[in-house]
């Protein structure tokens, strides 16, 4: 008896382990996967990002290789401290924190030790590594500003942080190697094609027979310390520049060494390499933009009237977007940032908020037409101004007596014709508040007021008031059309960015249309008349022919005729803005801003363009001739006004931008 039980003790625990054995082998395999992750390396390739050319194909953004120093703890074995840290420019007590940091991570995985060598450093310690087993070196790259302009059009790249990164839950022994290898042709194949790429992956993702978190998620992921665009054309055409990383596996050892790749590479997956961008900028005359802004603060914003394709686009203060390559990138761009002043991150064409001044006559002159309150022989007489209100006198420099038609009023920049026009259109309607929203519907049809849809991540709306505005200031109905008379004139509330000024002034150009703006350029004008529809106001196109005569006069015999160009005819309005600030709880005038909107030529104009320039005075001593000397280089490619180039790239406001506030009496002047 105690035989047969042991005999059957015996039979059922080798069954039991047979068992047991059958299970762990032949159907789980989850040692398998475990002996799988810690064996194989998988990395990422990083596709080189893609390339920025300008309009006329010059290159203006490539990339250049940079290393970041990787480092396995486990590893690490003994070696010389001192004769690494020579080629790396760290200290000694820097090395030995940041392998503490790896060790603290992962012991296996790899850690970067030193991000961002140059291809000289790396290349200095390459031959080295030899000895110093543990650490590699993973190539990336980072952008090469060709053209060290435009840092406020490209925007910059920086590494991503832990806060950016979602953790891929991809893991290669999660999927049988048939299935692994089904998937990469699938993704090889497929995935950098068109929605075919999706429903092949559906299916497999779908499939009950193996589940795991689709690859996709992986490639589209980003990793800590992959670079990603932050500002700009970096910014909004991320994923185009970007591409798609691959991934390459490697076999490692059970010292957990690489020793090849893993099953001669059938499982890498090729990155998709990134698509290049044509953008709509003229290299050439954005970097002449910026030499001529040199110690100067405001904007210059340069469109193609009939596509909408923005030439250039100038700020000032800007800087040379190669500082914010490399390793001392957070250094530059504190630096940048600490400049409260200056604001050289400001995009002043953009984002800045000004009163247009007198170029806002223009479109109050095309409302008055429209709207049949005068016509291009309407005359008002001018006596250095006009009293609006009881006691209450807009100024004008026009001389006493002085008597214009429409024409005349404006390249004479006349305060009084506009305000006067400008009463009339608000007395058009049965209420001011009606009058007044009929305005403001006309603005808008121009883009004021809102943002104007362009490529670039930042922006603002301007400001023009509707009738509700001003019932909240003045309760129970007790404004009118001499309340809001600064209107007339671009002053009082209405706020605009030099990119809406160039705008605007594309509509005058184009007789009454628009094009969005935009950065991007498309490869044909069937595309971008699909894309960038026209936008139409709601003036007649008769109309616009006074309004510029009145602009061509303004620059032959009127306030710019030191913008005026041999053998092209320029049309142009001058503006002086007053400036204010609130010091000491007092309203304070500080020196005026001088600006100037522009196209040319009158017939079939190839270019329109508004330049805002800070505590310039008046319009016609600074941002005239710089519109006038880019219109002269865009339109013939050289300058044959040697005299005004040399004073416009010479000239200085810094002794300006450096004055205390102390303000000077309040007047109106053009």
């Amino acid at each position: 008896m105690r035989k047969i039980i042991l005999l059957v003790f015996t039979v059922a625990s080798s069954l039991i382990f047979i068992l047991q054995l059958m299970a762990l082998q032949l159907f789980n395999s989850d040692y398998s996967k475990r002996s799988l992750n810690n064996a194989i390396e998988k990395r990422p390739i990083y596709p080189t990002r893609g390339l920025i050319f300008d309009r006329n194909g010059t290159l203006w953004v490539a990339n250049k290789p940079v290393y970041d120093l990787m480092v396995v703890p486990e590893n690490l074995n003994l070696f010389d401290t001192l004769e690494l840290i020579s080629g790396l420019n760290i200290s000694k007590e820097e090395l030995l924190n940041q392998i503490k940091n790896a060790e603290n991570f992962s012991k296996k995985l790899p850690s970067v030790l030193v991000r961002q060598l140059s291809m000289t450093e790396a290349a200095k310690l390459q031959e080295k590594m030899w000895k110093f087993p543990g650490f590699y070196f993973q190539k990336k790259t980072t952008r090469d500003y060709i053209l060290p302009i435009g840092s406020n059009v490209l925007g910059y790249t920086s590494e991503t942080n832990e806060y950016e990164i979602k953790p891929s839950s991809y893991r290669l022994p999660q999927i049988e190697k048939t299935k692994l290898i089904e998937v990469n042709k699938v993704i090889n194949d497929n995935y950098y094609s068109s929605s075919e790429e999706k429903d092949s992956l559906n299916k497999i993702n779908s499939n009950s027979e193996f589940k795991y978190p689709p690859i996709n998620e992986f490639l589209e992921n980003y990793d800590l310390g992959e670079m990603i665009g932050r500002q700009g054309i970096e910014k909004t055409y991320e994923k185009k520049l970007r591409g798609r990383k691959g991934i390459e596996f490697f076999q490692k050892d059970r010292f957990n060494r690489i020793i090849g790749p893993y099953d001669e590479g059938k499982f890498d997956l090729v990155p998709k390499a990134p698509e290049n961008l044509t953008l709509t900028i003229d290299a050439i005359l954005q970097g002449y933009g910026e030499s001529l802004m040199i110690n100067k603060r405001g904007g210059i914003v340069a469109i193609e009237p009939q596509s909408g394709e923005v030439l250039a686009l100038v700020t000032a203060p800007s800087y040379n977007p190669n500082i914010l390559v490399g390793r001392n990138r957070s250094k530059h761009f504190n630096k940048l940032v600490k400049d409260t002043i200056a604001k050289p991150l400001f995009d002043r064409s953009l984002q800045a908020e000004y009163s247009p001044g007198s170029p806002f006559k223009t479109l109050n002159a095309l409302i008055g037409l429209q709207e049949k309150v005068i016509t291009s022989e309407t005359v008002f007489e001018c006596n250095k101004g006009h009293y609006y209100a009881r006691g209450a006198f807009m100024g004008c420099h026009n001389p006493a007596g002085t008597k214009s038609n429409l024409i005349k009023g404006i390249y004479s920049s006349c305060n009084t014709y506009f305000a006067k026009t400008f009463v009339r259109i608000i007395n058009s309607q049965s209420s001011p508040a009606e009058g007044l929203d009929l305005w403001r519907k006309h603005l808008e049809k121009f883009g004021l007021g809102d943002f104007l849809g362009y490529d670039l991540p930042i922006g603002k709306r301007g400001f023009i008031p509707s009738s509700n505005y001003y019932d909240n200031w003045y309760p129970k109905g007790s404004w009118g059309p001499t309340t809001l008379v600064s209107n007339s004139i671009g002053q009082g509330e209405i706020l605009t960015t030099p990119i809406q000024m160039a705008n605007f002034t594309a509509t005058i150009a184009n007789r009454g249309f628009f094009r969005k703006p935009h950065f991007k350029k498309t490869n044909s004008k069937k595309i971008n008349d699909s894309i960038y529809p026209k936008n139409k106001t709601l003036i007649d196109a008769k109309h616009f022919e006074t309004v510029i005569e009145g602009m061509y006069q303004v620059v032959e015999k009127g306030t710019a005729r030191v913008a005026k160009i041999n053998g092209i005819e320029v049309c142009g309005k001058t503006g002086t803005v007053e400036n204010f600030i609130r010091l000491n709880d007092e309203k304070t005038q500080l020196t005026d801003h001088s600006i100037f909107v522009a196209f040319a030529p009158k017939d079939n104009p190839k270019i329109a363009i508004a330049v805002f320039i800070e505590n310039g005075y008046w319009g016609a001593r600074w941002a005239a001739p710089i519109a006038s000397l880019m219109i002269e280089k865009y339109l013939t490619r050289e300058i044959k006004r040697n005299w005004l180039e040399n004073k416009m790239l010479k000239g200085s406001l810094m002794a300006e931008y450096e004055k205390p506030f102390l303000g000077k009496p309040f007047t109106i002047n053009d």
